[in-house]
């Protein structure tokens, strides 16, 4: 399991993505996000489908990694278009069996979701997998600093959301050992109907919670063992520098979105 999970994951590669500032991706990231949002046709879809090929294929990262990082949330596409398809009644009627009634717009607007929900996944990707963990605490340290004037705490908001990515790989590693576990006792995966696979996904949260707990506690005791008291003052050992790459990457992503606006 945790071989298929690639979210939280950073993958080292030599590409001029790599080298930008954390703060250039946090923020394209941000409009990126507001574009797709917006993008309500086809043709901003694709556009923004294009794009996004182009900058994940810049980045010298196998298309299939990006791909495979939408793989946890496939039932929850899957989900979304079922929603859609069977309580969306715009449009024609595609099927009305048995008062089953299926639409062109429930079908175009599922479909549309499904799309939104693929690209912000895939694309948004490449700030896990192009930024150090280190880098990206920095990032988010610097970008969340206008909050400090309204009575927040950015190292507080950038190590807990730096925490958070770093605890998903492990998680679905704990997931795998309890798998294992099961399957040597002879409950294995493979061989369960689907119902009794969700039976035996109940029995593996509860198991994977208490790990999750434990080594949280593990994680605050080990800070402190070493000194960590939050939000005291403190310098960083890399300063971040913003270069003129820096500046193309933004200045894309903005005519991107004015394209979308304004298309």
């Amino acid at each position: 399991m945790q071989a298929k999970m690639m979210i939280g994951r950073y993958v080292a590669a030599d590409s001029w993505i790599h080298r930008l500032d954390p703060r250039a991706k946090l923020i394209a990231m941000v409009i990126y996000l507001v574009a797709v949002i917006l993008a309500e046709q086809f043709t901003e879809l694709a556009a923004l489908t294009v794009f996004a090929l182009l900058i994940m294929m810049s980045s010298r990262i196998s298309l299939y990694r990006y791909f495979r990082a939408s793989r946890p949330l496939w039932f929850i596409m899957a989900f979304m278009f079922i929603f859609y398809m069977l309580f969306d009644k715009s449009g024609n009627s595609l099927v009305n069996v048995a008062g089953l009634n299926i639409t062109t717009g429930g079908v175009t607007y599922g479909a549309y979701a499904v799309w939104r929900m693929a690209l912000l996944v895939t694309f948004t990707a490449i700030l896990t997998f192009t930024t150090t963990p280190v880098d990206l605490n920095l990032g988010l340290e610097r970008v969340f600093k206008p909050i400090k004037y309204a009575g927040g705490s950015p190292q507080q908001w950038s190590m807990m959301i730096g925490i958070s990515l770093r605890f998903i790989p492990t998680i679905f590693e704990e997931a795998d050992k309890v798998m294992k576990a099961q399957a040597s006792r002879g409950a294995d995966a493979q061989d369960l109907s689907f119902t009794q696979k969700g039976k035996m996904v109940m029995t593996l949260m509860v198991p994977v919670i208490v790990s999750a707990f434990r080594r949280a506690e593990e994680l605050v005791q080990a800070m402190e063992a070493r000194g960590y008291v939050l939000n005291a003052p403190r310098t960083s050992l890399r300063k971040l520098a913003w270069s003129g790459a820096d500046h193309a990457f933004m200045a894309l992503f903005i005519a991107m979105l004015l394209l979308v606006m304004w298309w």
